[in-house]
């Protein structure tokens, strides 16, 4: 594919242009997109018109853009994120019954943990995570999870790194981070109160899927609730999921 002057091929362009939408950015126009993918205004117009036409992108009557279907469709397409969200949502659903809190289901991508589903109680407190949303990997407890069980390469880029605050009780000491994941590698769950909010606590165990955990189960309690029923909760839920992962292999 052809670069541009800055050295980007059509391909890392578009991509830019994708990556411009978000769950609080859903509606965008081209010149929108133009300036947040730091592109030029001819440059992001033919990419929106070129993206337009093969249904990745769909406009609305005042010429704004949103993601289109049929780019979801194509994700999803032999995806094992789906597949995982399939298998884990029965379970999912018994887990925020028997708690009546929010329930998510979370796997590492990119040095972040991306959510995958999250399902909700009227009366659940608190929770800033959404569906297709991130966070980073060492401020909430599914993102302990996956950091915790990753490969040992990506555990120490993510240490090596930038630690921000989500709030003021996240753990930002790359020592003490170190010393929590081998923690939670020996317990098998983490409980992280306050890491994302005050008011709130984070449970999360893993899900393997032959044999590597793919994903983080969490439940989001409130502050002062007691973290015993949603282990217990979480982990009949994991292994009974990691029981249909092996069952719809193919």
């Amino acid at each position: 594919m052809a670069n541009s002057p800055s050295g980007d091929s059509m391909l890392q362009r578009v991509v830019r242009v994708l990556e411009t939408f978000g769950p609080d950015r859903t509606l965008q126009t081209a010149a929108q997109i133009a300036r947040r993918a730091e592109l030029p205004r001819s440059t992001a117009h033919r990419i929106v018109d070129d993206l337009v036409a093969a249904g990745l992108l769909e406009r609305d009557d005042e010429h704004r853009v949103r993601l289109g279907l049929h780019l979801w469709e194509l994700a999803l397409r032999g995806s094992t994120a789906l597949r995982l969200r399939q298998a884990s949502l029965p379970h999912m659903e018994r887990v925020q019954t028997r708690l009546r809190e929010h329930t998510q289901l979370a796997v590492l991508e990119q040095d972040e943990a991306l959510f995958l589903e999250r399902l909700s109680h009227p009366d659940a407190g608190a929770n800033i995570t959404r569906i297709a949303g991130r966070l980073p990997l060492h401020a909430s407890s599914s993102g302990l999870v996956l950091l915790a069980f990753a490969d040992p390469a990506v555990r120490e880029r993510v240490l090596a790194g930038a630690l921000p605050a989500v709030s003021a009780e996240t753990v930002t000491d790359a020592a003490a981070l170190r010393r929590e994941l081998a923690g939670i590698r020996r317990r098998g769950y983490t409980v992280a109160p306050g890491s994302v909010e005050a008011v709130s606590t984070g449970v999360a165990v893993p899900i393997r899927d032959r044999g590597q955990v793919a994903a983080a189960l969490s439940v989001v309690l409130p502050r002062a609730a007691d973290t015993a029923p949603a282990i217990e909760a979480l982990h009949t839920a994991a292994s009974a999921i990691e029981s249909d992962l092996i069952a719809s292999r193919p």
